[in-house]
């Protein structure tokens, strides 16, 4: 995904939600000036004939289908708390992907043993940047944003933790994307967040038109899918 492919979309989720691009901008320029180095996200071990378990962090994730099938990918990237949730089960993530909104320890101790984290900078999360990037190895933090790039900060696309997940598995080339862990019907989460799975589900929809791709999690769902925002032809 290229920032200008990626461009349409963005200020279609800026306009939805009414956030302010300058927050964003805000976001990505803090998380850079707090880095001493960053992660190549080339590094990570994902190509055509990767198969990648793209965990969500939703209750489903516990089940013991969603298990078996993160045990059996080759690659995992675990979106927030379900990094946690699958330790737990005796899996480990290979990469994880985090606004900060929540684990920052769990995002700590994984640089700090050499698995990269992708932090994202945006424009709600500045304490949090300010109190967790400095307590990260830096050599495993991958900096991301939602606004246009810049310098080692990446954009290769998404939202939500979980659908930058999958952009960024696909941006790496991934041969396969398995989804474990998605929820988009969590009758428990509040409005917004409520809104910003629709999000995940429209970009995940637009995701496997890009790919030629089918994607399980959104079998019997697409013909609810809102497609304003997306190049959905």
């Amino acid at each position: 995904m290229e920032f200008d492919e990626w461009e349409p979309v963005y200020e279609a989720i800026l306009d939805d939600f009414g956030y302010d691009r300058a927050g964003d901008e805000r976001g990505r320029d803090l998380l850079a000036s707090l880095l001493e180095a960053s992660f190549d996200p080339t590094e990570l071990a994902i190509g055509p004939d990767t198969t990648v378990a793209v965990a969500g962090a939703g209750p489903s994730l516990e089940s013991d289908r969603a298990l078996e099938r993160a045990r059996a990918a080759e690659f995992v990237v675990a979106a927030s708390t379900a990094v946690d949730t699958l330790a737990s089960h005796g899996i480990d993530a290979d990469c994880m992907v985090t606004d900060l909104d929540k684990n920052p320890g769990t995002v700590e101790r994984l640089t700090t043993d050499g698995v990269p984290v992708a932090i994202h900078g945006h424009g709600d999360n500045l304490d949090a940047i300010r109190t967790v990037v400095p307590n990260c190895d830096h050599a495993y933090v991958l900096p991301t944003t939602q606004t246009t790039p810049r310098g080692p900060v990446r954009n290769v696309g998404g939202f939500t933790d979980g659908d930058r997940a999958a952009f960024l598995a696909d941006h790496l080339g991934a041969g396969h994307l398995s989804f474990v862990g998605w929820d988009f019907d969590d009758p428990a989460v509040e409005p917004t967040k409520a809104c910003k799975l629709e999000w995940a589900e429209r970009l995940l929809y637009w995701l496997e038109s890009r790919r030629g791709d089918r994607f399980a999690v959104l079998d019997g769902r697409r013909d609810g899918i809102e497609t304003i925002g997306i190049p959905i032809e």
